[in-house]
């Protein structure tokens, strides 16, 4: 039941959002349009930024399911980016009402766990370490979120296909090589 109602908030908030900016919704607004009490909302979420957090936590775990893998991580990627096209009012509401900090940390979560599985399927058979790992899955991530962050700033007019191909290509090898280049 838990989760239902954590549904049903997120969903309450991408309705809103749609409609004012997220500097004037309530938590008030959101219990309403959701039909349950503000004890609830408390029960399950601190704040309002709380609950955005979780939405996009949510839809971050969606997009990437099962693509956290070097042969598919361009279509994990892609997924992310339809799932942030699909929700572009509650996304760009979201990116002028917070901090481009907020926004960042986001989509460093939402790309994480897809370039860490990415990363240890390619460092299988060589010596590396941890945190040498750590860093190459970081510096692929930076380019990512910088990627992304340069589309929505852009108000999301290029196309996620073409910009995931080109990424691809540019990239291709560069995982295992850094993590050879690495091994100890």
């Amino acid at each position: 039941m838990s989760q239902i109602t954590k549904r049903a908030l997120g969903a309450s908030l991408k309705r809103l959002l749609t409609q004012k900016p997220l500097s004037k919704l309530t938590i008030n607004d959101i219990t309403e349009a959701c039909g349950v009490s503000r004890m609830t909302f408390y029960y399950h979420f601190q704040d309002i930024y709380d609950l955005v957090e979780w939405v996009c936590q949510e839809d971050a775990a969606q997009a990437l399911a099962d693509k956290k893998t070097y042969a598919c991580w361009q279509e994990g990627f892609l997924h992310i980016f339809q799932a942030v096209l699909e929700n572009k009012l509650f996304v760009m509401n979201v990116y002028h009402s917070v901090s481009r900090e907020h926004i960042e940390l986001y989509l460093h979560r939402m790309t994480r766990d897809l370039l860490i599985g990415v990363v240890e399927e390619q460092a299988q058979g060589l010596s590396v370490r941890e945190e040498d790992k750590e860093f190459i899955a970081r510096l692929i991530q930076y380019v990512l979120v910088g990627t992304m962050l340069d589309w929505i700033k852009d108000d999301m007019k290029a196309d996620p296909q073409l910009l995931v191909e080109r990424l691809a290509q540019a990239m291709k090898g560069s995982i295992r090589s850094g993590l050879k280049n690495l091994t100890s």
